[in-house]
């Protein structure tokens, strides 16, 4: 008879729908923990955003054993540079170049050894474009090589894709993966003929922002750049009152 009491026991607490032990369910981002009258389960959301915002660097270099040559043919390059973005669309106040920069080359002899002796000079400059116009931009990265045509050293970065309004769209991520963790609980208390009532503390997790299709992921949070279009994806972990 003592034998049995254990198992009426585990019986009636099915039955109440107290679930002492961590439920973990690894798809779709779910984590579920019930003790006495509370659950907390992790809801999550995801959407595909499209960047309207790009950072465009390109750079450009002369080499040369007199300075003074040097620094007439970076000039030169410069006006292309300028005259090819204006020419593809870009503003000229939406051009910022930046100082030249100087590197210095010394000499060195048949036995490795460096001299004193300058052996070359060389000038680098660097192009950046900021826009909205992220079309635009981004075929200016791809085809800015152009430039080595008409004789500039010329150099092209990939564009850094932004999406401005990341502030509000996490309000609504957070709001979107709140209503999942509701909906998950509403599933798994329908076993215990129980139902979540209100919501009792939420934790917000750390925003992961992919390239599309990617499975990356980081406890610190990922915002990618490189990518037009991506994902953002939003966990809420809610604890919500058992009824």
């Amino acid at each position: 008879m003592n034998n049995k009491n254990p198992l009426i026991i585990v019986a009636l607490i099915l039955t109440l729908g107290v679930i002492v032990s961590s439920v973990i369910v690894t798809k779709g981002f779910v984590q579920v923990k019930a003790n006495k009258n509370s659950l907390t389960v992790k809801g999550s959301a995801k959407k595909q955003i499209k960047s309207d915002f790009v950072v465009w660097n390109g750079s450009f270099s002369v080499q040369s054993s007199d300075l003074s040559s040097a620094y007439s043919k970076i000039k030169e390059d410069e006006l292309k540079v300028k005259n090819y973005l204006i020419n593809a669309g870009i503003k000229e106040d939406d051009i910022v170049l930046s100082s030249i920069s100087t590197s210095t080359y010394n000499k060195i002899l048949p036995n490795g050894t460096y001299t004193n002796e300058i052996e070359s000079y060389k000038l680098y400059q660097t192009v950046e474009i900021r826009s909205s116009d992220v079309d635009k931009i981004t075929n200016i990265s791809r085809e800015a090589t152009d430039l080595i045509n008409s004789g500039v050293e010329f150099s092209s970065n990939g564009p850094q894709y932004f999406y401005t309004k990341l502030a509000d769209l996490k309000i609504e991520m957070i709001e979107l993966a709140t209503k999942d963790a509701k909906l998950r609980a509403e599933k798994l208390l329908q076993i215990s003929n129980n139902t979540p009532g209100q919501l009792l503390s939420a934790r917000v997790g750390v925003f992961q922002i992919t390239p599309l299709y990617s499975n990356e992921i980081s406890d610190y949070g990922i915002n990618d750049t490189s990518s037009l279009e991506k994902e953002i994806t939003a966990v809420v972990s809610c604890e919500f009152e058992v009824k």
